[in-house]
């Protein structure tokens, strides 16, 4: 059975002619590399708890790209002039999956927010703007700078023997970029374990896991024209039908 990855949206406002409607939405880009690389994709919309109940339903999690996170979720005491798309309910619900996915030991992988959801749930800091309170020596928003979505902006460098570099088989990977937020302080469950060229922190791991991914990149994007950025996708892919055994072979020996 092909194993079925819930994916978080982003909430938007849409204004039309007879009235505003809040949807959630999500790039095509998401589901379709999770469809290709052989998942069944199915979106997880914030609500009020139901954290196990949704978790129940997959055998993988991928928090998607998206708003920030409010900073005083992880300590900071104001709100930086260029933070932006802050949503109280998504932070709740994919702040508590990502808790109880670890919990679980259920493959996750985090993509832009979702590497910052994913540190901030452990206790991890986050840089408001890099370019402000960080550095602007790499242009960590390309389109700046008209570079196309579906191409690299940056190199990340992998950790030997890391999570990331057997997923890429790579020692540098060719990364787009789109975010102005970074992690700051690495949550100590995690590995920092991929850096751009000006150091901000790019990948993660959590040692303790089966399977646990973070990327600030959007590899969704870029699978299509580069396809070795189909392989986070797989290699969830391949985790969580690693978990659909486990989960068989506890649920034999309880009947048992």
């Amino acid at each position: 059975m092909k194993p079925i990855i819930g994916i978080t949206p982003s909430p938007i406002a849409e204004e039309l002619p007879h009235g505003t409607f809040y949807r959630y939405a999500l790039s095509t880009n998401y589901s379709e590399a999770i469809e290709a690389a052989g998942g069944i994709p199915v979106i997880l919309p914030p609500q009020q708890g139901n954290v196990d109940e949704l978790l129940d339903l997959v055998d993988g999690l991928l928090l998607s790209g998206g708003g920030d996170i409010r900073p005083d979720r992880y300590g900071d005491n104001y709100v930086h002039e260029k933070t932006y798309g802050i949503h109280d309910l998504r932070d709740e619900l994919e702040l508590q999956l990502a808790r109880a996915a670890v919990e679980r030991d259920l493959p996750v992988l985090c993509i832009c927010r979702g590497i910052q959801v994913l540190n901030v749930a452990l206790e991890g800091t986050l840089i408001q703007d890099v370019a402000d309170e960080y550095s602007d020596q790499v242009e960590h928003r390309q389109h700046a700078k008209g570079i196309a979505s579906s191409e690299p902006s940056h190199e990340v460098r992998a950790e030997r023997d890391s999570l990331l570099s057997d997923v890429y088989d790579a020692d540098t990977i060719q990364t787009n970029s789109f975010h102005h937020q970074a992690l700051k302080d690495v949550s100590p469950e995690l590995r920092a374990i991929g850096t751009a060229p000006d150091g901000i922190v790019e990948a993660v791991e959590r040692p303790e896991s089966s399977w646990v991914l973070g990327v600030q990149w959007h590899p969704e994007m870029m699978f299509k024209a580069h396809d070795e950025h189909l392989k986070p996708f797989a290699s969830l892919i391949k985790a969580a039908i690693a978990h659909q055994a486990r989960t068989e072979k506890g649920q034999l020996a309880v009947h048992d």
